[in-house]
């Protein structure tokens, strides 16, 4: 059936934005990884047309959160016009870390890599990583050697380490 609802589990790209000047709906990124590898991942233009859930969207939504959301994939018909879903639903599966000390804000950025957290901190060279559900993985001392971090982490886990 090419009209069926889909849903997909994302992380909120960014800031969300309003659609119209009213409010009355809503403009988000949701970044969506089926699998581990970084290369699989889609960062999906999303639409909200109901009043209330806009305004949901707009007022509560955090980047970094992950969503679930369900509704309908708009694919281009021309090749001027962009891929989007129309989201009828949204869930929050997991709000996005709190950040503690203010002033760290304006200094350091989260980015995620596949089911990777990784916490960039402009005062030092030092990346910490975390998976997504919070284990520690290590501290690359270099943003450059954040693959070789992650790649004996994996390891680990391969072989049942800790």
């Amino acid at each position: 059936m090419a009209d069926a609802a889909i849903a997909l589990d994302g992380f909120l790209d960014d800031e969300t934005v309003p659609g119209d000047l009213q409010g009355s709906t809503a403009r988000f990124r949701l970044t969506v990884s089926p699998t581990d590898e970084r290369t699989d991942e889609l960062i999906l233009p999303c639409s909200v047309a109901d009043p209330m859930l806009a305004h949901a969207v707009i007022h509560d939504l955090e980047p970094g959160d992950k969503l679930r959301v369900t509704g309908y994939l708009r694919l281009p018909r021309t090749p001027n016009e962009p891929m989007w879903m129309v989201v009828s639903t949204l869930a929050v599966l997991e709000t996005a870390p709190l950040l503690s000390d203010p002033a760290a804000v304006a200094t350091a950025v989260i980015e995620r890599y596949g089911p990777y957290v990784c916490w960039f901190d402009a005062d030092t060279t030092g990346v910490e990583v975390f998976t997504e559900r919070g284990t520690w993985v290590g501290t690359a001392p270099e943003p450059n050697e954040l693959g070789e971090l992650l790649e004996a982490f994996e390891q680990r886990q391969a072989t049942g380490g800790e």
